[in-house]
């Protein structure tokens, strides 16, 4: 066989090879840094699509997204086991991402990674903390005065002088997640007594916190219970970080947000004692995929989500708290990080993934 014939069929094999090599797949590191990696997301597009773009700016692959809430991304992912596409989960409650630990879905992740956030890290190294909202009661300032205000939860009930005039959300998630620490922190016992005495009151249930919020600038409430990002977005617009549905539903909801914006509302934020359940940081976070053929991209897009551009960038789209110390300077509305972080009552997040004895609590008291 003459030169020329061994080096075509030299060159012959060595294509044959890459062709099977490129049809049968492989490590991480031999499908190339341009595979893209993907991210299932119960956070919303205000603030996702943004920080995807920040991010594919400085990698060298793309990113593919898909939405939904919590649920039923576990449940999607649950179905799909290890042929699932998905390399990192990005929910918007520790009570999702406890259950994808759970039920092994999620890798143990690097003390680089763990170290990064200041507080609300699991006991478990499976996924780690990127923002945090806190429960507050909001409050009418033409109505009452912020020094009258009770420094419990525990003693919100006892406000006699708010009888039919407080407004919460016992559908909502937010609200629930709140009675679940409750719960778990301090007993059902207890729990159910606070509920018994806040209906004596009288309180304004409602679906959602946007118009709750709204009745409150009105004065059609004198005080709510709520998140804090609420009372941030009616005064200084801004996203909804969870996501709640399909993309035109979600541009509506943020068209009518921006709409009910008053920049002049007489509505404040009353944080309760150190500590009070009243406070309860309501944490998100993200993991890696244990079926994940691309861990050590997640692990990179996981750190980018809790570097200072990401984390100032979710407090100005989102009015969401950074979790890390790191962050900088935040607007002039925020709390310091660190006096943020210290409101919150110690409590195991993974916990929040236990509802079902809340829900049936709530039935049995008629709030549901």
């Amino acid at each position: 066989m003459n030169a020329a014939i061994r080096t075509t069929s030299f060159a012959v094999t060595v294509l044959i090879l890459s062709l099977v090599l490129a049809a049968c797949g492989g490590s991480e590191s031999s499908q190339g840094s341009s595979e893209p990696l993907t991210v299932y997301s119960g956070r919303s597009q205000a603030l996702v699509e943004g920080l995807v773009e920040r991010f594919e700016e400085q990698a060298d692959f793309p990113v593919n997204l898909r939405y939904g809430k919590d649920a039923q991304l576990v449940n999607a992912l649950r179905e799909e086991g290890e042929q699932s596409d998905a390399d990192l989960f990005w929910a918007n409650t520790t009570g999702a991402l406890g259950t994808a630990s759970e039920t092994g879905m999620l890798t143990s992740l690097p003390d680089s990674i763990m170290r990064r956030p200041a507080s609300y890290a699991p006991e478990g190294n499976q996924w780690v903390p990127v923002t945090a909202r806190f429960r507050v009661l909001a409050y009418n300032t033409n109505a009452v005065d912020s020094t009258e205000l009770p420094s419990s939860v525990w003693e919100l009930r006892n406000a006699e002088q708010f009888e039919g005039r407080i407004g919460w959300t016992p559908a909502y998630s937010s609200f629930q997640d709140f009675l679940t620490a409750m719960r778990s922190k301090y007993g059902p016992d207890s729990t159910r007594t606070w509920l018994r005495q806040m209906q004596q009151l009288n309180p304004e249930s409602y679906t959602s916190n946007t118009p709750m919020i709204l009745d409150l600038a009105d004065g059609e409430l004198d005080v709510a219970l709520t998140n804090h990002y609420y009372v941030q977005r009616l005064k200084h617009g801004g996203g909804e970080g969870e996501y709640e549905g399909g993309e035109e539903e979600e541009e509506r909801e943020e068209e009518k947000k921006g709409e009910s914006q008053q920049p002049d509302a007489p509505v404040a934020t009353h944080h309760f004692e150190t500590g009070d359940a009243g406070n309860l940081a309501l944490v998100t976070g993200a993991g890696v995929l244990q079926a994940s053929r691309q861990q050590k991209k997640a692990l990179r897009f996981l750190s980018f989500l809790l570097s200072k551009e990401a984390q100032q960038f979710a407090a100005q789209q989102v009015n969401e708290y950074p979790v890390t110390r790191s962050a900088g300077t935040l607007p002039d509305r925020f709390l310091p990080v660190d006096q943020a972080m210290r409101l919150s009552p110690q409590f195991d997040y993974e916990k929040l993934r236990n509802m079902d004895p809340t829900l049936s609590l709530m039935r049995e008291e008629g709030l549901l």
